[in-house]
């Protein structure tokens, strides 16, 4: 079974970076020049962050999908 994550993210214009946090997951607060590396810093995150809230099994990180909303 696959889990769905949403993703909200926006432009910071002061930074001049792409922020990401979403509420279902806990700590997930984290930031990319584009959204190329926000994607990809985010498949990394979520399911070591999953993993360390005791929300997923380190071994179903695999089921693991998420909707990045602009």
């Amino acid at each position: 079974m696959t889990s769905h994550y949403k993703i909200e993210a926006f432009w910071d214009q002061e930074a001049q970076v792409w922020v990401a946090e979403s509420p279902d997951i806990l700590g997930l607060v984290t930031e990319a020049d584009n959204l190329d590396r926000l994607t990809n810093k985010l498949k990394q995150m979520i399911p070591e962050l999953l993993a360390a809230n005791h929300q997923m099994a380190i071994k179903n990180n695999k089921n693991i999908a998420f909707e990045l909303i602009i």
